[in-house]
């Protein structure tokens, strides 16, 4: 199950959540007025406290998958001039050693495409790793013979730093990738957005119906919102991808061709 699912589930779990504390929070809120007329008194300075913190709370969350995600497709243009400056310092190789080197680096571009395609699969994903990392070493022993000997030597000290910034991006982009907030915020903001709900149709007790598109309207937008949020954190499953970026990597092969 990938993580577009989950946090399709999450969400409609909690828009189900907030509606039912709604409803039970304007059930005791109820039964607190007909007992005590004045029993919502004072409680609106803590009802709006806390609407405002879970507003704040969705605000830095929302903003940091946000900065994630931007992160994470400027990393893959990084990567896409990467390869490509690596790439055309392969004309600084003797003739014999450039086809070679030429065929592993479109065999290395297509496996990483590949590999970010394949991240639903944990088992494809990992074979397509690892086969990243063979690909690489085959690059790296293939371009330190070529350059070993003097005649050699401007184009070792050109294309090794470049191959060095094209296989140290794959780790980056790794990193970037799995990079998410704890799954305690996320819990703490829905426990948030659920207690909210309750304090809303307590408010709402001195009615005997609690205005349903009012709560309605509240759980629905907090549920969307946190549904984008986990959307934007988990850009290769859902609305949200990095499709657009990855172009740079598809049009940098077919420029290899």
């Amino acid at each position: 199950m990938n993580h577009s699912v989950v946090g399709a589930i999450a969400a409609i779990a909690l828009f189900f959540a907030m509606l039912a504390s709604a409803v039970a929070g304007h059930r005791y809120g109820i039964r607190l007025f007909r007992r005590d007329g004045d029993a919502a008194a004072g409680t609106g300075t803590v009802d709006a406290a806390i609407l405002s913190l879970l507003g704040l709370l969705i605000a830095f969350t929302f903003s940091g998958a946000y900065k994630r995600y931007e992160s994470r497709r400027g990393l893959v243009v990084q990567e896409a001039n990467n390869i490509g400056t690596a790439y055309l310092r392969i004309d600084l190789l003797r003739e014999s050693d450039q086809t070679p080197m030429r065929d592993l680096f479109r065999k290395y571009l297509q496996t990483r495409l590949d590999f970010w395609e394949s991240l639903s699969d944990v088992k494809l994903a990992t074979a397509l790793h690892d086969q990243t990392v063979a690909i690489q070493g085959q690059i790296w022993d293939l371009a330190v013979h070529s350059t070993a000997g003097d005649e050699t030597r401007s184009a070792r000290l050109l294309l090794l730093p470049a191959l060095n910034a094209m296989f140290d991006i794959t780790t980056t982009r790794l990193a970037a990738i799995q990079a998410h907030p704890p799954v305690l915020i996320f819990v703490m903001l829905a426990a948030l957005a659920v207690s909210a709900a309750a304090l809303v149709g307590f408010g709402m007790g001195n009615s005997p119906r609690p205005k349903i598109w009012h709560v309605v309207g509240l759980a629905a937008i907090s549920a969307a919102t946190i549904y984008v949020i986990l959307d934007i954190e988990y850009p290769r499953f859902g609305w949200v991808t990095l499709d657009s970026a990855q172009e740079a990597l598809s049009d940098q092969l077919q420029q290899m061709r």
